[in-house]
């Protein structure tokens, strides 16, 4: 086993802006998109990418894998899969004459689960405890994932025909949700350059190992949080609460999770402390999916988004 480069917070940032520069080679002009990833990478979460086809979800995947030195496992969400095709089974051994664990897709480091809503509902379920937890139970037995581990969800937001919505307990486990959305036409032709020969993801070498993600992980639990962030933070999560057109407000797990992407967007900017930019960042990614709207919201016009950008206005007003 190699031993982590990344001692210091210094150490750290360069680490993660290569992470990040190396994953480029292979989705162009996504730089904050990929850096939102990493950010849940650094913080132990997982990511739920929502977009249409063809804008790269699956490339990123393999790119930041690829970029650690990364164990990569994909699931294809279809209808018939089971749940053990993801957490594993046991099998009768003729040879010990006993049950012996069959790893599934998710005892693997990263792990993409494509179009994760093409799947029943019982079949999505398998993946809370693992997503929670790091670890698979399987006939009473409890097995631990790799570390590190991140799952990365991907889902289309324009078929709905054969899909199951995520519930919000499955919802509420993802880190962040993040959209890449199409390139702009320079980078888009700056694309069709890159690739008309050999796959630049065939070929991506990687630039860190999994030791140094530990460690940069290790680093984003000692960046200094002051009370009166803390507080900025549980007033936006109780702002959404309150708002007369939300059914469902943030959790304290939506609290906790921006917290800590706060914790990790200081230090990927190489600061030792959190600051209130830091919370108005990573707001939106961390708690748009976790915030259930009432059906009267449609009509009178009002979004999610607007929600959010409220409770940041009237949080800054009342603590800051």
């Amino acid at each position: 086993m190699s031993i982590s480069k990344v001692t210091n917070n210094g150490q750290a940032v360069h680490t993660m802006q290569s992470i990040i520069s190396n994953v480029e080679k292979v989705i162009v002009g996504k730089r904050y998109a990929v850096s939102l990833v990493m950010a849940t990478l650094a913080c132990r979460g997982h990511v739920l990418i929502e977009d249409v086809p063809g804008v790269g979800k699956t490339s990123l995947v393999g790119a930041l894998a690829k970029s650690v030195n990364g164990s990569f496992k994909r699931i294809q969400f279809t209808p018939d899969i089971m749940p053990s095709d993801i957490t594993g089974y046991s099998a009768f051994s003729p040879k010990t004459g006993e049950f012996e664990y069959r790893a599934g897709a998710v005892m693997s480091q990263f792990v993409l689960a494509d179009e994760i809503n093409r799947t029943s509902p019982k079949t999505q379920s398998s993946l809370l405890e693992v997503m929670e937890e790091n670890t698979v139970t399987v006939d009473g037995q409890t097995y631990n994932v790799p570390s590190p581990f991140i799952v990365l969800a991907t889902q289309n937001p324009v078929e709905y025909l054969g899909t199951y919505a995520l519930p919000e307990a499955q919802l509420d486990r993802f880190f962040m949700k993040i959209s890449l959305g199409y390139p702009e036409d320079k980078e888009e032709a700056k694309m069709l350059d890159r690739f008309k020969g050999r796959s630049p993801l065939a070929a991506l070498a990687p630039v860190a190992e999994g030791e140094d993600i530990i460690a940069i992980q290790k680093l984003v639990e000692e960046i200094h949080v002051e009370a009166s962030i803390n507080e900025f933070i549980v007033s936006i999560s109780r702002f959404t609460r309150q708002h007369e057109d939300v059914q469902l407000g943030a959790s304290p797990r939506a609290s906790l999770c921006l917290y800590k992407a706060a914790q990790a967007w200081a230090l990927y900017n190489g600061r030792d402390y959190v600051i209130p930019d830091d919370v108005v960042q990573m707001a939106p990614h961390v708690l748009e999916h976790r915030i259930l709207m009432k059906q009267e919201a449609a009509i009178k016009k009002v979004r999610v988004q607007d929600v959010i950008g409220r409770a940041l206005q009237e949080a800054t007003k009342a603590v800051l």
